[in-house]
């Protein structure tokens, strides 16, 4: 009598999914990371510098071309690379603060930690949990970094935790617009997952 197979275990990747990032995939990640640092330096110019509507558009632009681009691109590791891209240039063209570095990369590490627990970012809500939990704990880094700069003078901890809290809240608008823009372009035919 023939014995029977051993069923083999699910894999964790689809064979159509690998953990590499094809060339088409590259070229999506740089054009999104530039348009959003070119998209929210003209808001940041148009609306004078720190104000409360230049600071809810930008983190709503931002996080609605995140949320775009991670549906587009669905590769493990595609929104540590982009924080990793757009800090570069933040550094390099914008004289970006270096201090924001680690929050934005453990807040990206965090949110591709959430969408992996999840079930991965091929799943219907990954790349809006990504980003959401990105966009949440890289806030709330950022504001412990300033903490520590400030920690000699906690009053002026407060200005920057009400512009941090406005930041986030257009963070948070911009999940929504993000899953209604992903939604048109896939009737569009631009967005296939």
């Amino acid at each position: 009598m023939p014995i029977p197979p051993v069923p083999s275990p699910p894999a964790l990747l689809s064979p159509a999914r690998t953990l590499r990032w094809s060339a088409h995939d590259l070229v999506v990640l740089g054009v999104f990371s530039a348009a959003a640092k070119l998209s929210t330096l003209v808001v940041a110019l148009a609306g004078g510098g720190i104000n409360p509507v230049t600071l809810l558009l930008k983190n709503l632009i931002f996080t609605t071309m995140l949320v775009v681009m991670l549906y587009k691109v669905r590769t493990p590791g595609t929104l540590v690379l982009f924080v990793l891209v757009n800090m570069l240039v933040s550094l390099l063209l914008l004289g970006g603060s270096v201090t924001l570095l680690p929050s934005m990369l453990g807040g990206a590490l965090l949110g591709e930690a959430a969408a992996f627990a999840a079930g991965g970012l091929s799943r219907p809500w990954g790349p809006v949990l990504a980003v959401g939990v990105y966009d949440l704990s890289s806030k709330i880094l950022s504001l412990g970094m300033s903490w520590l700069t400030l920690r000699e003078s906690p009053g002026m901890l407060v200005p920057v935790a009400i512009i941090v809290a406005l930041g986030y809240a257009g963070s948070f608008m911009g999940l929504f617009s993000g899953v209604r823009a992903v939604r048109e372009l896939r009737h569009a035919g631009i967005v296939r997952s």
